[in-house]
């Protein structure tokens, strides 16, 4: 204790250095909850990082070690433990000077050496590009922040510091830096719901970032701040007479929209700054709940609320915790005003989110909301980044999901569910779990079927139907908002195409073997594995992957594998027409290894042949295509293939209609086409004069059968003159 002491007054000595005097009032914030022994522990950790940067400045010529101290003093404000202001007076030691973790740890405990660990970017290994070191050190910061959430607070501050000392960088660099923060660091501490961290990055990016407009937008606040303070000012002393009148003991404090907020505002909704009206605003503190709502009354009775403009965040907080009642009046002149309404302890959360009231040693589930929340936003992302391929579409799912904008939509059982802006059924599934998600098929909302890509809007029910046949289609990728549905999707996808290739690629081989007299089954064991080594791959299914990808030729496979050599009598010429026992079959639902062309569409019934295309799989085409010709001198790419005797699936096909143009004619060929049980997928009109129009339809038919019933029925009908099946187009 007198060592701590100590080091405190040293600082009212005029000969004590820069860097010293800085750690002193560190020392000295840190005096007001932390005890002696931890203060001393603190100084200690500045002494020892003061040596391993010793000789190292920055650029703006300080000594480096007013950096790491810097860092210290933001999170000393912000009141975290002694761990963290240790870790943060560290966390540039093990990336920018020779120590090492193990020593970190040895002298400062393991979980110090933990934290500064995560902070400190990957300096060992050489990547292809900066971009992609710099995802991968993401990466590895938000897995180290899974394990302890200080991680990201520590970078927090680090980022804070960084950014206000940031004018000493190039301009080119100075913007780089500020577009993170603005598209990552930003978001970041807005979702731990660090308001206060928050608003001074986003303001700090936005002046690093567009100067010009930075500077513009800040002298015509500063031009309007005179009146409309005036006013505030009076507003204010009015709600404050009102509720001592209620008596209501409250804080009422006038507020200002931060400078980033407001030019965000005006480029999402084309306005100019003279039309943005609630610029000014003011916040009611209070001691309770029921407080916050009779001050909601007190406010409407004293000036009139705009419709539509009051939420109620107390009842249903943000995604990160934050709690307040908003509302917005029309103050005198006809100002617009926003009022918020929170008790003392909100407030304090609303300010520091993770960080206040910390008391990280508590490691349950309990903790303020937002503490909560964050520990539940951190294990999303520890499971998207378990099914994402690199550390760039990491990253990018990461600023996916950082959407400040919520909405709010009940289930069945009457639970809230809180989802971005925008977020569509699909999205929903997937945040009550991955399984849902892989198995939706259809959603209702507000007791209505819906379709899965309709925006959903706060205060909607919406029920999910899921189904054991149910897959992931690729086309939800274009319209879900959320990183985790997204990022689920994608591997579902990557695993339904995986299977479905192994599948594939499995019967290719058979039937490739087939031809050479050869079961798959009776292999030697050790040809097999002399085949896989000189293949590379590890399993006989990695090697039915490639061949089903089209990655790899089937006779070429089933050869290595039966160890018969290429040149041998037998394989001196490949036979011209294949035995019937070696045609793929075609059942239709082997999913996205195998396509149908879209220049033939050919349907159950037609002649067809198959071609292998790399990374595709295996390409079905009409016999008759002209497209077959020229792929036919590709002679190791054509697979001969045939239907099962019973598909069960659906086919596009295209089919032209000459057609009388007479009010009412499309309506006459949609109903006859859906009464012979076919569905259009899409429709073209083309006028070929005043009298005749061609209409073509995309139709999903089951085979050659189904198709020429509904032909027929449409051929019966008075306005058709001609219907011809397009096979090209």
């Amino acid at each position: 204790m007198a060592r701590a002491a100590s080091v405190i007054n040293a600082g009212e000595s005029a000969s004590a250095s820069d860097p010293e005097r800085r750690v002193q009032e560190v020392c000295a914030l840190l005096e007001r909850y932390l005890e002696p022994h931890q203060i001393e522990q603190v100084y200690d950790a500045y002494r020892f990082s003061a040596a391993a940067h010793e000789g190292q400045r920055r650029r703006s010529g300080e000594p480096y070690i007013t950096h790491p101290i810097a860092v210290a003093r933001i999170l000393a404000e912000m009141r975290l433990d002694a761990e963290a202001v240790v870790a943060a007076l560290l966390h540039d030691v093990i990336e920018d000077t020779p120590t090492a973790k193990e020593r970190i740890a040895e002298r400062f405990g393991e979980q110090v050496a933990e934290l500064v660990d995560g902070v400190s970017k990957l300096g060992a290994i050489d990547f292809q590009s900066k971009e992609e070191a710099q995802a991968e050190s993401f990466r590895k910061m938000i897995l180290a922040m899974a394990k302890d959430i200080r991680v990201i607070l520590i970078k927090l501050a680090d980022r804070l510091h960084n950014m206000r000392t940031i004018w000493i960088m190039r301009p080119e660099k100075r913007r780089r830096i500020a577009r993170e923060t603005l598209d990552i660091y930003a978001p970041i501490a807005q979702r731990l719901g660090i308001n206060s961290l928050r608003t001074e990055l986003e303001d700090l990016g936005f002046a690093a970032h567009y100067p010009l407009r930075y500077r513009a937008l800040k002298e015509k606040l500063a031009r309007q701040r005179g009146r409309r303070g005036v006013i505030l000012d009076t507003v204010c002393d009015q709600v404050r007479t009102r509720l001592e009148q209620a008596g209501i003991q409250a804080e009422v404090v006038g507020r200002e929209k931060h400078l980033w907020s407001i030019y965000c505002k005006m480029a999402q909704k084309q306005l100019n700054f003279r039309d943005v009206f609630d610029v000014y605003g003011f916040r009611v503190v209070v001691d309770t709940v029921d407080e916050c709502y009779r001050v909601l009354g007190i406010l409407h009775g004293l000036y009139k609320p705009r419709p539509g403009r009051i939420k109620d965040y107390i009842a249903i907080p943000k995604a990160n915790g934050y709690q307040s009642l908003h509302t917005t009046l029309v103050g005198p002149h006809r100002i617009r005003l926003e009022a918020q309404i929170r008790t003392r302890d909100m407030h304090a959360v609303a300010e520091s989110g993770i960080a206040a009231h910390w008391f990280y040693k508590d490691a349950g589930e309990s903790g303020n909301t937002a503490q909560v929340r964050a520990r539940q936003w951190v294990k999303d992302l520890l499971e998207m980044q378990r099914s994402v391929g690199t550390s760039e579409e990491f990253i990018e799912s990461v600023k996916i999901d950082l959407v400040p904008d919520e909405i709010y939509v009940f289930t069945p059982k009457g639970d809230i569910l809180e989802l971005p802006s925008n977020a569509t059924p699909v999205d929903l599934a997937y945040a009550i779990h991955s399984d849902v998600g892989n198995s939706c098929i259809a959603a209702k909302v507000d007791h209505r079927l819906t379709p899965l890509r309709t925006p959903l809007q706060s205060g909607q029910m919406v029920e999910i139907i899921t189904a054991p046949v149910g897959r992931p289609n690729p086309v939800w990728l274009d319209f879900v908002v959320t990183a985790k549905a997204r990022t689920a999707i994608r591997h579902a996808l990557k695993r339904l195409r995986d299977d479905e290739a192994i599948e594939l690629g499995r019967r290719m081989v058979e039937r490739a073997l087939s031809a050479l007299s050869v079961d798959l089954d009776a292999l030697d064991p050790a040809r097999v594995d002399e085949a896989l080594a000189g293949t590379g791959l590890a399993s006989l299914d990695d090697l039915f992957r490639d061949v089903g990808l089209g990655n790899r030729v089937p006779w070429l496979v089933a050869q290595q594998l039966s160890g018969l050599e290429q040149g041998e009598a037998e394989l001196e010429e490949r036979p011209e027409e294949p035995e019937p026992h070696g045609t793929l079959t075609i059942r239709g639902n082997e999913g996205t290894v195998v396509s149908f062309a879209r220049c033939c569409r050919p349907i159950p019934g037609d002649p067809i042949v198959g071609f292998v295309s790399t990374g595709r799989g295996v390409v079905i085409h009409h016999r008759d295509c002209k497209n077959v010709a020229s792929q036919r001198k590709r002679s190791e790419s054509w697979v001969d293939v045939d239907w099962e005797a019973d598909v069960d699936a659906e086919f596009p096909t295209l089919i032209g209609i000459d057609v009388v143009n007479e009010r009412g004619a499309l309506a006459q060929l949609a109903h006859g086409i859906s009464a012979q049980g076919a569905s259009i997928e899409n429709v073209t009109i083309e006028e070929r004069d005043g009298m005749i129009a061609t209409v073509r339809f995309l139709i999903l038919v089951r085979d050659r059968r189904h198709l020429a019933a509904v032909v027929r029925h449409l051929r019966a009908m008075p306005p058709v003159q001609r219907i011809v099946r397009k096979k090209d187009g």
